[in-house]
C-alpha cells in the first residue's frame, strides 16, 4: 500500500499533542463483560488522506472503519471479516475489511455522495435508505466463510451493528463511535467503543437461581447506563483525553482491567506487483488491446485503500 501524506501542518501539530492511536481491550465485573476502546484519530486521518474524502464521506466511512476495527477482538485465531452496508439511499453504503493483524481497509460504494442542501446536523439517516447490513467472517480453520445479515433498522451504523449482533449472533453487544471536526473541517478526534456481555455461566435454569438472574439483569442495566453516559469520543480525544481515563472512570463501579493493548492501522495488502500479475493473467487478446490502446504507464487505483500504481507497459510482457 502507498500511504498518502497528511499535508496540513496545523493538523499534524495537533495530532502530535494527542495520545497515540491504539486499542485497549478490557474485561470487568469479574469477566461478565468484555470491551475494546479505540483511539483512531490518526487512523481516520490516514484513511481520509488516502481516499481523498470530503467531510460527509469521511464521517460515514470513518464510522464504518471504527466499527470494523472494534470487531477485531471478536475474531478467533488468524482470520478476517468484512463489514458491509448496502442501502438504496444517496450514500449507497460501504464495504470495510479487517484482519487479525489489526489492519483495516475499505471503501464507500458511492464517492462522492450527492448532497441536495447544506448539512444541518450529523444525523446521517437521510443518506441511508432501506437495505441490509452483513458481516462475513473468514475464520482460520473454516472451509467456507460465514455470513450473517439483517435488514437495516436505524439507519445509524453503530446502532445497526448493535442490532446485528443481537439478531444474528445473539450476543448482547453495543457499539458507539465519534468523529470530531474543527471549524476548518479537519478531523481532530476520532474513536469508538465496543462492549459485550458474556453469557452467564451455566445459565439461570434452576428456580433457586432466580435471585442470581435478577442480579445479572441489574448488572446489565447498570453497565448499559454507564456506557450510554459516555462523552463524545471524537471530542474526548480531540481534547487530549486518554483511553484509561474513560475505561477506569466510566466503568469504575465494575472493576475494569485492561488485558491487552494493540495497534490498529489503516493498511492494505495491495502492491504494484500484485496488480501487474493480475494484468498479466488476462488473455492474450486483452493484453494486446492494452498495449495498443491504453496510456503508458497504466494507472491502477486500489479501491480498498486509494493507492495509485503506475505500471509501465514494458513490464507487461509474459516470460
Amino acid at each position: 500500500m502507498i500511504q498518502n501524506s497528511i499535508a496540513d501542518a496545523d493538523l499534524i501539530r495537533h495530532l502530535d499533542t494527542l495520545e497515540h492511536d491504539g486499542m485497549s481491550v478490557f474485561v470487568m465485573a469479574d469477566g461478565k463483560f468484555r470491551g475494546a476502546f479505540f483511539n483512531g484519530t490518526r487512523f481516520i486521518n490516514q484513511m481520509r488522506a488516502n481516499h481523498k474524502l470530503g467531510i460527509l464521506e469521511t464521517m460515514i466511512l470513518g464510522q464504518a472503519y471504527l466499527c470494523t476495527a472494534l470487531m477485531i477482538p471478536t475474531m478467533k485465531g488468524r482470520g478476517r471479516l468484512t463489514f458491509r452496508y448496502d442501502t438504496n439511499g444517496p450514500a449507497a453504503g460501504f464495504s470495510v475489511e479487517a484482519d487479525s493483524r489489526g489492519a483495516v481497509r475499505g471503501y464507500l460504494l458511492q464517492n462522492t455522495i450527492p448532497v441536495d442542501k447544506p448539512l444541518e446536523s450529523w444525523d446521517l439517516s437521510p443518506f441511508f435508505g432501506p437495505g441490509t447490513l452483513s458481516v462475513t467472517r473468514y475464520n482460520e480453520n473454516d472451509r467456507a466463510p460465514q455470513t450473517g445479515s439483517v435488514e437495516i433498522k436505524y439507519r445509524n451504523i453503530a446502532k445497526d451493528l448493535t442490532w446485528y449482533f443481537a439478531q444474528s449472533e445473539q450476543i448482547r453487544t453495543a457499539f458507539n463511535t465519534g468523529i470530531q471536526f474543527d471549524k476548518q473541517g479537519r478531523v481532530v478526534g476520532a474513536g469508538g467503543m465496543f462492549l459485550q456481555a458474556m453469557p452467564p455461566q451455566g445459565g439461570f435454569m434452576q428456580k433457586e437461581a432466580e435471585s442470581d438472574a435478577q442480579a445479572y439483569d441489574d448488572l446489565l442495566g447498570a453497565v448499559e447506563h454507564a456506557f450510554q453516559a459516555a462523552p463524545s469520543y471524537g471530542q474526548w480525544f480531540a481534547e487530549k483525553g486518554t483511553r484509561d481515563d474513560i475505561i477506569y472512570g466510566l466503568f469504575r463501579d465494575f472493576s475494569p482491567t485492561t488485558v491487552l493493548e494493540r495497534d490498529i492501522v489503516f493498511d492494505c495488502t495491495c502492491s504494484q506487483e500484485k496488480y501487474r500479475n493480475a494484468i498479466l493473467s488476462l488473455g492474450a487478446e486483452e493484453l494486446a488491446d492494452i498495449q495498443a490502446n491504453d496510456p503508458d504507464p497504466l494507472e491502477v487505483i486500489c479501491h480498498n485503500c486509494g493507492s495509485i500504481y503506475r505500471i509501465p507497459k514494458s513490464s507487461l510482457v509474459k516470460a
